[in-house]
Order: structure tokens, then C-alpha cells, then sequence
């Protein structure tokens, strides 16, 4: 029945969605990734009506399948319109919104399962940690945009990684994940700091003012989702490190990491991090609800931040702190878009895809200003409207900022465990804050994502 829904989903246009890229929707995917593909073979006679094919839709008409109505979806938009103004004044582009990116995830699944692939739209928004693995399971479902005229040098290199795949480009990026790390700079300057005093730090000097600003305010300087915990992830890449070495677990005989996990047990233990419950107590209760003076996580949070309306002026962002020092840079979240199999006139579709999101100022200004999606093309984050003043931070040029430090955001080894991976790490640092021996558990959490991968 749940695919027969997901079937009617994908025949209808503009469902309203609250889904947005943070923690919520990758949870949402990692659900969809484990889904049983027998039971898809088993209800391939419920897919989506003809109507759906590309086939159908017309000469100069292309159909997307995408998720969030206040953020990819007028991204879409703001694209449609710059092309119809500037290219093809005959060009339509149907928008076919689903609940969450996993109601994506699923279509490939059955289409890919049943090897009829029919029932996709000419385009689909996908989850940059997950299309590897798709690509991959169904290399069939999927054409190449490896000739399409893009300047792929012009976006950052660990943004291209995901949708780079045997060599060949297969997405044109979307939002840009860049991490900020945003700072109430009213709290830090009653501690005697500025912005610049958290810029090019260590992880040591950052807890040492933790630990001053939770005595003075009480607040905390950094938080995140205990069981979603993607600051593992984060800081080891701002390191250059992942947790995956040639395909395999790389944990306990990774210095950085354990590194990077010592220094994240200290900080809850000190007080300078918060562990939320689950995403909602991280977002509603710590950063809506005004526990934090920090905030560290994909740019995408910013929202997230700006709903505590009376705090406009009093936030800042700069980079992430370094185990040795010195500007760290990181991504989490993102998504790209990808031509499907059943996409008949492939031509138009990269033709579109490579003139707007391929650098189009027109389309990601509109994308910025309608629906706060801000560009991983590096030249299209130069525009005046990037370069604008952001109120809420007081008024300093964030947008251009995150596109400049996105570019520095080091290629890291990528796993299709990648979730996998961050729930064993969750909870091995849960574990060992309530005082277990961290070393005991990262062997733990290193075990049980081998057994996950079949080692």
C-alpha cells in the first residue's frame, strides 16, 4: 500500500512539504535505502500512471520530481522562469513535489526493481550521500550529463565528488551544504570575545571559552542531535579524514577521529555541547528555544535560526575550529539534480539544467531570495545579491561567504554506510559520556559496521 501511495504521490503536482535538508530527511532516506525489494517487484503493477512518462510531456516541456516547498521547490522555480525569460519562451517545467526525498528514493527502488522505469519524471532532486549507491544499484535508471556545456571547474570540488561517479558527471548541483558555525556574538562579547577570536582556533581554545560562556550565561556554544550526531562527520573532515579508508571501517586506528570523539565527550561533559534527544529537541529547544550561543551544522540551518526573531543582529558565522588550529572547513547535506532513464528528450534536459543551475546569476539569485538555497557555483556566489548585507547577522555578506569557504571544503572519502556509520558513532559517544571507556566503544562501533557491510 505504501507504494501505491508513493505512486499516486508522483502523479500529482505542488503537495505542500515541510521537509527540509537537515537530519529529518536522511533519516527519512536511510529508512528507504533498507526498504525490501521484493516486496517493489511484488507491486510493480501499482506504479504510476502513463500520464507521468516524459514521453508525454511535450517538445519543450520537462518534468522534475523534487521535495520542500519553502526551499528546493522555489529553487525549481526561480529556474523555470529564468529560462523561459532568457532561452525558450515555450519552455514549461512540470514540478512534482513529494513529501520527502525518500518518496524519491522509493520510485528508483520500484522502477529500478521492476526494470520499468516508465513511471519516472525527466529529472529528480537527489540526496548527494545516497546517489553513489543508487547509481550503482541501478545503473540503468540514470543517463550521464558528462557533455553538457558546464564549467564543472566552477564549482567546489567536494560538492562535484558526490555526483562524479566511474569518471563521468552524473547531477548538477543544487543547494550547497557548506557547515557554518554561527555564533550569538552579543553572548560572546559579555565573555569578552569577538567573531575573531573564534576564527582559526583549536578545539582546546574553543572549549576553554565554552566553558567561560556556559559559567557566565548559561548558554552553551555548541549542540547537535544525539542520535543523529553528524559532528563526527564534520569535524574529521575538516580535518581531511573520513571514516572510511579503500571501502572499509577506518575508526579505532584513526588518530583524528578518536581525536575528534575525545574532544566531543570533553565537550558535553564540560558543558560547552548540548546532546539533544532527537532533531526536534536539537532544533526547538536548544537554538528555537535559546539555549545556545553557537550553532555548527550544514548553512542549511540557518533558518532554523532566524525564526528567534529578536535575536536579529546578534549572529555572525565564521569557520569551524581545527584540532591543531587554523580555518576548518566542512559539508553536510546537499542534494543535486539527475536525468533519469525515462527522460525522451535528454537534450533539453541538460540544455536547461546546464543554463540554469550550471551558473545562471538570474536563476540562483532567485533561488537565494525566494527559497534561501544559496549556490555551489563558485562564480554565481559573486553576484550583488550574494554580496548583500544579511540583517539577522548583522549585516554582514554571508551568502558570499559560505560559496567562498564551500570552495575550500576538502574531497573526502565518501561510503554508501555513511549512516550506518554515524548511528554505531552516536552511539558509542552517548555510551562512553555516561562513562564508558570511549576506546572499548569506537571498537564497538568499528565491529558492528563491519558485520553491517558484510566484512
Amino acid at each position: 500500500m505504501k507504494r501505491k501511495i508513493l505512486a499516486a504521490l508522483l502523479a500529482s503536482t505542488m503537495v505542500v512539504s515541510l521537509v527540509g535538508c537537515g537530519s529529518g530527511s536522511e533519516e527519512a532516506a536511510s529508512t528507504a535505502a533498507t526498504e525490501d525489494t521484493a516486496a517493489a517487484e511484488d507491486t510493480a503493477e501499482e506504479e504510476a500512471p502513463a500520464e507521468m512518462s516524459a514521453a508525454a510531456a511535450g517538445e519543450n516541456k520537462l518534468t522534475v520530481a523534487a521535495w520542500d516547498a519553502n526551499f528546493n521547490i522555489p529553487a525549481l522555480e526561480a529556474a523555470a522562469e529564468d529560462y523561459k525569460a532568457n532561452v525558450d519562451d515555450t519552455f514549461e517545467l512540470e514540478i512534482i513535489e513529494q513529501s520527502q526525498s525518500s518518496d524519491i528514493e522509493d520510485a528508483i527502488t520500484l522502477a529500478g526493481s521492476s526494470g520499468d522505469y516508465s513511471t519516472l519524471p525527466d529529472i529528480v532532486l537527489f540526496q548527494d550521500h545516497w546517489i553513489q549507491k543508487y547509481v550503482s544499484d541501478y545503473p540503468d535508471a540514470w543517463q550521464d550529463v558528462d557533455d553538457a556545456d558546464v564549467d564543472w571547474d566552477d564549482f567546489g570540488a567536494e560538492k562535484l565528488s558526490y555526483s562524479t561517479i566511474n569518471g563521468k558527471h552524473y547531477g548538477f548541483p543544487v543547494d550547497n551544504g557548506t557547515v557554518v558555525f554561527a555564533y550569538r556574538i552579543d553572548v560572546l562579547e559579555e565573555c569578552g570575545y569577538t567573531i575573531e577570536d573564534m576564527t582559526g582556533i583549536t578545539w582546546d581554545e574553543f572549549i576553554a571559552i565554552g566553558e567561560e560562556v556556559y559559567a557566565k550565561t548559561g548558554k552553551y556554544l555548541l549542540s547537535m542531535d544525539g542520535d543523529g550526531n553528524d559532528l563526527i562527520y564534520m569535524m574529521l573532515q575538516a580535518e581531511g579524514g573520513s571514516q572510511f579508508k579503500d571501502g572499509q571501517p577506518y575508526i579505532t586506528e584513526n588518530e583524528d577521529l578518536v581525536q575528534v570523539c575525545e574532544k566531543i565527550v570533553e565537550m558535553v561533559q564540560k558543558n560547552v555541547c548540548y546532546l539533544a534527544n532527537d532533531w526536534s529537541d536539537y532544533t526547538d529547544q536548544t537554538i528555537i528555544g535559546d539555549m545556545v550561543a553557537g550553532v555548527m551544522n550544514g548553512n542549511w540551518i540557518i533558518p532554523t535560526i532566524e525564526q528567534v526573531s529578536e535575536n536579529s543582529g546578534k549572529w555572525e558565522i565564521t569557520s569551524m575550529p581545527t584540532l591543531d588550529g587554523g580555518e576548518g572547513y566542512a559539508s553536510n547535506g546537499g542534494s543535486s539534480l539527475y536525468v533519469t532513464a525515462n527522460c525522451q528528450n535528454p537534450d533539453l534536459a541538460k540544455k536547461f539544467l546546464a543554463y540554469t543551475f550550471g551558473g545562471s546569476t538570474v536563476t540562483y539569485d532567485g533561488a537565494l531570495r525566494d527559497g534561501g538555497v544559496i549556490t555551489c557555483c563558485i562564480s554565481a556566489g559573486q553576484s550583488d545579491v550574494y554580496n548583500e548585507g544579511v540583517a539577522y547577522f548583522n549585516d554582514t555578506p554571508i551568502y558570499a561567504e559560505i560559496v567562498e569557504m564551500g570552495a575550500n571544503v576538502p574531497v573526502i572519502e565518501q561510503n554508501d554506510f555513511h549512516y550506518t556509520a554515524r548511528t554505531y558513532m552516536a552511539a558509542a559517544i552517548i555510551n562512553a559520556v555516561q562513562g564508558a571507556d570511549l576506546a572499548t566503544e569506537l571498537q564497538a562501533a568499528e565491529d558492528n559496521l563491519n558485520f553491517a557491510m558484510g566484512n
